[in-house]
């Protein structure tokens, strides 16, 4: 699925109009009776005492004034205040005008802001995607009054003085929003952590906008849904054997860290590897041996850290760094294993990525296609600190076209970057997933997943951060999202990619 720029969706809006033979008006409607739907399914009947409509003289007003109709219809206490403007669009002053003389309209005035209670549902309609400037004046100043009652806001397609792509200016006033709901595909504003407070949860509504024109649209932005990767793990033959899916090492713990090995060896297994070899020092083979006896174990020779390579020819994949450490031995190995790897699939997390940006050198050995899984600050210390998200997205796809690398930088909406420089945010997950050990976890699923010669190195990457969000769902539907541990996640990675598999294909 794309993410377009905001001067894309305009032209989307255009490009509906004309295929499907419709007036701006009619495609307003349209919005609005989803907005409708949408709104009752979450909110429930009409029995709220109160909803305010906050609406703009642009577009984005006019769709709240086509809801605020709707919303009387079905029975809702609607009121409306308008923000004052020397022109609005065509659009918004007819919705304006077929809003029925039972709904209550007025102006917004700075000395008599709207009446708000804890009851008082309200829906941000005063700017889109379009905003361009922060907000000031009485747009700015009704917006503060709003953020200060702390009621439920609903903001229509991005909160008001929210940027649809771009960073804020510091300080910008911009409306706290418990839900966005916008049309279409996802708005990249929606994703990234600095805007959590402003866009609450967020939803998409399809409003059947032209496909044709997102299909041909340019942009470095996806999104991955199930759609997306449905299909892209092949099925297994019937008369497959261990060998059919590839022969992976890990090179993972330290003395007190053996558990890391542990999870991303568990990982692994689950993630349908055919064979896994542990390399850990040797204070860690009687645990890997107990712990996950379906592995082979190689211990290394010095028995708290790994100090040496072994030999790589009987590997397809080679994952590297869970509760590594980062000894001099270690970094030694790592060295090595970059100098060696040669047509090796590589997996680079934790304390590999912890020595990679320790001793910057070692960047320009990383073979191609390589996939590295850092998270914000292991990213920072292979790059520089980031002033905000859309800094910390330059330079993630600046690296991963540098280095000719696939990068996972990890997150609630975790961003795969590719060598040719586009982003793929990731869908599944939950906050279960904020805990030690869920790296290690997502290691183990790269590695089973780029032992299988079937799948590319992007279609590995984007398929296993998928399902690795996709068991967190389905563990904490079992369980319990609180508390969630990577054990528990590990045990329905199978079960992830076998539903992932068999579902029809399809994406923006």
């Amino acid at each position: 699925m794309k993410i377009l720029a905001a001067a894309q969706i305009h032209l989307l809006d255009q490009a509906t109009i004309t295929e499907q033979n419709l007036s701006s008006l009619e495609l307003m409607n349209r919005a609005a009776g989803e907005l409708a739907r949408w709104f009752y399914a979450h909110f429930g009947p009409p029995d709220a005492p109160d909803v305010l409509l906050l609406c703009g003289p642009g577009n984005n007003g006019g769709d709240g004034l086509a809801l605020a109709r709707l919303l009387h219809q079905a029975g809702y206490a609607v009121r409306v205040a308008c923000l004052p403007a020397a022109r609005a669009s065509a659009d918004c002053q007819a919705q304006r005008a077929a809003l029925p003389p039972a709904v209550p309209v007025a102006d917004l005035d700075p000395a008599h802001l709207p009446h708000l209670t804890a009851q008082t549902l309200v829906v941000d309609a005063l700017f889109g995607t379009g905003l361009s400037r922060p907000l000031a004046g009485l747009a700015a100043a009704a917006v503060a009054h709003l953020n200060a009652a702390a009621v439920c806001v609903v903001a229509i397609d991005v909160p008001s003085g929210l940027f649809a792509d771009a960073s804020q200016p510091v300080n910008s006033i911009v409306v706290c929003a418990a839900h966005t709901v916008g049309f279409g595909p996802p708005k990249l504003a929606y994703l990234l952590p600095q805007n959590a407070d402003f866009v609450g949860d967020w939803h998409t509504l399809d409003i059947g906008l032209s496909g044709a024109f997102i299909a041909q649209g340019a942009t470095p932005w996806h999104f991955t849904d199930a759609a997306a990767v449905a299909g892209s793990l092949p099925r297994r033959p019937k008369f497959s054997h261990k060998g059919t899916f590839g022969h992976g090492l890990l090179l993972a713990g330290q003395k007190g860290q053996v558990g890391a090995a542990v999870l991303a060896a568990g990982a692994a297994l689950h993630g349908g590897i055919g064979l896994l070899t542990v390399r850990v020092p040797a204070v860690g083979y009687a645990i890997v041996q107990t712990a996950v006896p379906e592995a082979l174990c190689l211990p290394d020779p010095q028995p708290d850290h790994l100090s040496t390579l072994p030999d790589l020819a009987p590997y397809r994949a080679v994952a590297i760094g869970p509760g590594l450490g980062q000894a001099p031995a270690s970094r030694a190995l790592l060295q090595a294993l970059l100098e060696t790897a040669g047509e090796r699939a590589l997996i680079l997390d934790a304390d590999a990525l912890n020595l990679l940006g320790a001793h910057r050198e070692l960047l320009a050995l990383l073979p191609e296609n390589t996939i590295l899984t850092p998270h914000p600050r292991e990213f920072e210390r292979l790059t520089e600190p980031a002033r905000d998200d859309y800094h910390r997205l330059a330079l993630l796809r600046d690296f991963a076209r540098r280095h000719r690398c696939y990068v996972v930088l990890k997150g609630a909406h975790s961003a795969l970057a590719t060598p040719e420089g586009a982003v793929h945010f990731n869908a599944s997950g939950n906050p279960g997933l904020a805990t030690g050990g869920s790296g290690d976890t997502l290691t183990g699923v790269l590695l089973a997943l780029r032992c299988d010669q079937r799948l590319t190195a992007f279609a590995a990457a984007r398929l296993a951060v998928f399902a690795h969000g996709y068991a967190a769902e389905l563990a904490a539907a079992a369980t319990s999202e609180i508390g969630l541990r990577p054990t528990e996640v590990q045990r329905f990675i199978g079960r992830a990619l076998e539903i992932i598999q068999p579902l029809s294909v399809g994406s923006w």
